[in-house]
């Protein structure tokens, strides 16, 4: 048996240079090959009569060749082999292009299965280029279930299944079976080589499922395993124990009551710290639902116990924003806040960390500047860090390390669904913020196309004479010439809109503009200079700007649900009736109902269920840095109760051997190693 490690190279029949294109595809060793699953399967089981066979259709014929096949050389570069083939029910010519050898290995009288796609017209059927193999052999491309796999230079899909059936047939008898005995048993799931062998040469449809069952559990279980071990190891790491306080203390100084959420969120978190384990936790909750007041409880703890806190945050206007939140809800206790950005001067920089490196601080906001190499903190005791995603993976373990093992608290305002929570900040304790704080307006929000152009421009002139302020999000920065659907640019349509408005300021901000340009447009329309912002996605995250009261979003269909709910969450944030208004021609069924969606629910979380079912976990977020490794055949959208059986059964397994250190654990112990490794990244 050759060791699943084992480069593809060195399997039989494989060599350099198929290799090399398998590389390609992210196949690389034995067992890369063997979970190279397939993209989909053409059912070539079923012998269709020709008589029977519908224009379009892509099935199975079994016929006899009825004369000798006729090579023809068109021009140069191409040759045509041309036959007739008859079953008892009718005929279907049959058209090989380029393939001259068709005439040699396709013999007059005899029968042969032949799979493609039916034309049909004037009541005769052609086939063009189809797959073929005598009936009495038939077995290998057609009468069966056959696999279709992705492509690269280089490979056919006979020469990958090739591959692939030399790689199970190295393998398989002694395939080791990751899941115990009792879990296959609990969850009636098939054994590994019954699943690996069926995945891709299933003998019927009945046992392709078996298969998918049983790998989609497999790749969700040992996803489970790493993460519930690193949520294991990271209980028992130590950390800074914070003595307890009445909580109802701060509570009291604040002009409005708190939520029960908020106040659940802070009790969980709380316990974490003063537990003399480290904190990792998650808080999420929808746009506006008060996770900076979270923060704030904990950043209060911290103080009266001694030690500083550090808040992160993506953007300079964002940071000034908490700066400006922080410093009214702690100076009432006398808390010392500070801030340390990028467009701060080079003295009050040296200030900033001289009070830091002292102790002198309770608490310092601000921007990735808050972990440069010459940051020193006394005793830092919490991080947190605003928008998670927007951070990479070593930008917050910088800020970490500042720290003698501090309490780390993560805020999102993405919501998301919480099976996939657990996956991609699998580590971290999550706790939800599911309401709102009283006077939180509700936006009203409506699709409407391009023949309500006018009826607009009358509602923007509307609101900017009442004295609010408009957020305009288009798809992309500038013209792109090359795509075929016409989409509003930011540039394009903040220079119409100048046009449209002329005695109105309209500013511009997108994601090729330096940070402080950026920062200053932004800044300006929150002061409210500017009455109508044009922006890309750039504003998404964040900015709190209470003054603006409609939301317009061009060319709407470009963006997902979670997306275009984090855009409304822009406005509704004062005390003036707020509206969001989705701009779109499309004319696609999904997509308008996609959009209804966003008209009839203003709860982020139904909204991002919607989200994960209709896209996929891939646009939640753009990149690999969230701890999401790449699903081979699992679904997040789809596979929710595979995933939460996967968890049920993990954490079962995970009491009884923490380390998974058992003899009968060792192949899975070895494979959730692998996969932390590859994505180390994410998980850390």
């Amino acid at each position: 048996m050759a060791d699943l490690k084992t480069d593809v190279r060195y399997l039989k029949g494989i060599g350099e240079k198929k290799a090399l294109a398998l590389n390609k595809l992210g196949v690389f060793s034995l067992y890369d090959l063997i979970s190279f699953f397939p993209r989909k399967y053409e059912d070539r089981s079923r012998i269709c009569p020709i008589a029977a066979a519908m224009d379009g259709e892509s099935l199975c014929i079994q016929a006899l060749v009825a004369d000798t096949p006729r090579l023809s050389h068109i021009r140069r570069g191409m040759d045509l082999v041309k036959l007739r083939a008859v079953d008892d029910s009718g005929v279907v010519d049959i058209t090989f292009f380029n393939q001259s050898y068709a005439k040699d290995n396709l013999h007059r009288g005899e029968s042969y299965n032949f799979f493609g796609r039916v034309e049909v017209k004037n009541g005769r059927r052609s086939m063009i280029n189809p797959v073929y193999e005598p009936s009495d052999r038939a077995g290998q491309v057609t009468g069966r279930i056959v696999p279709v796999y992705r492509l690269s230079a280089g490979l056919n899909q006979r020469s990958i299944m090739q591959a692939v059936r030399q790689g199970l047939d190295s393998c398989l008898d002694k395939l080791p079976d990751l899941l115990p005995e009792e879990v296959q048993r609990r969850c009636r799931l098939s054994q590994a080589r019954y699943a690996y062998e069926n995945i891709h040469f299933p003998a019927d449809f009945e046992a392709l499922e078996l298969a998918r069952r049983r790998l989609i559990f497999e790749e969700l279980f040992v996803l489970s395993c790493a993460l519930g071990r690193m949520q294991r190891q990271r209980s028992t790491d130590e950390g800074i124990k914070l003595s307890p306080r009445d909580m109802e203390e701060f509570w009291a100084s604040l002009p409005f009551r708190p939520t029960e959420a908020q106040r659940r969120a802070v009790a969980q978190a709380t316990e974490d710290m003063c537990s003399g384990a480290v904190m990792s936790r998650l808080v999420q909750g929808d746009v506006g639902s008060g996770k900076t007041l979270v923060a704030a409880a904990l950043i209060w703890l911290c103080a009266q116990n001694g030690y500083m806190s550090a808040f992160m945050a993506p953007t300079e206007i964002l940071a000034q924003q908490h700066y400006d939140t922080l410093s009214s809800m702690l100076s009432p206790f006398g808390l010392r806040v500070g801030k340390l950005t990028g467009s701060l001067s080079a003295k009050e920089k040296r200030q900033v960390k001289a009070l830091l490196q002292q102790g002198e601080l309770d608490v310092v906001v601000g921007t990735h500047a808050l972990f440069s190499q010459d940051v020193e903190y006394k005793n830092l005791a919490l991080v947190v860090t605003d928008e998670q995603h927007r951070f990479g993976v070593n930008q917050r373990s910088a800020l970490i390390n500042k720290g003698a093992r501090p309490h780390v608290l993560v805020m999102s305002a993405t919501p998301i669904p919480r099976t996939l929570a657990l996956i991609i900040y699998g580590d971290l304790d999550i706790s939800v913020i599911d309401q709102l704080p009283p006077g939180r307006q509700k936006v009203d929000t409506f699709a409407v196309d391009e023949s309500y152009r006018t009826r607009l421009n009358g509602f923007i002139r509307k609101q900017v004479a009442e004295g609010r302020q408009v957020f305009v999000v288009v798809p992309m920065v500038e013209e792109n010439e090359e795509l075929n659907i016409k989409l509003k640019s930011a540039q394009e349509h903040a220079a119409q809109l100048s046009a449209l408005f002329p005695d109105l300021k309209i500013g511009c901000v997108h994601g090729k503009m330096k940070a402080k340009d950026k920062d200053a447009v932004m800044a300006a329309f929150v002061s409210g200079e500017i009455q109508i912002l044009v922006a890309t996605t750039v504003i998404e995250v964040g900015v709190d700007v209470p003054n603006a009261s409609l939301m317009i979003v061009e060319n709407a269909e470009r963006f997902g649900l979670s997306q275009l709910h984090q855009l409304r969450g822009r406005v509704g944030r004062g005390k003036h009736k707020s509206y969001c208004i989705l701009v779109s021609d499309s004319d696609s069924p999904e997509l308008r109902s996609r959009l209804d969606i966003m008209c009839k629910t203003s709860d982020g979380f139904k909204i991002s269920e919607e989200d994960l079912r209709l896209r996929g976990p891939g646009d939640f977020f753009g990149s690999r840095q969230h701890g999401l490794p790449e699903m081979h055949v699992a679904d997040l959208g789809a596979d929710v109760n595979v995933l939460q059986q996967a968890q049920d059964e993990s954490r079962r397994l995970l009491e009884k051997d923490p380390q998974l250190e058992l003899p009968e654990h060792q192949a899975l112990k070895e494979r959730v190693d692998r996969l932390y490794e590859a994505n180390s990244a994410g998980f850390n």
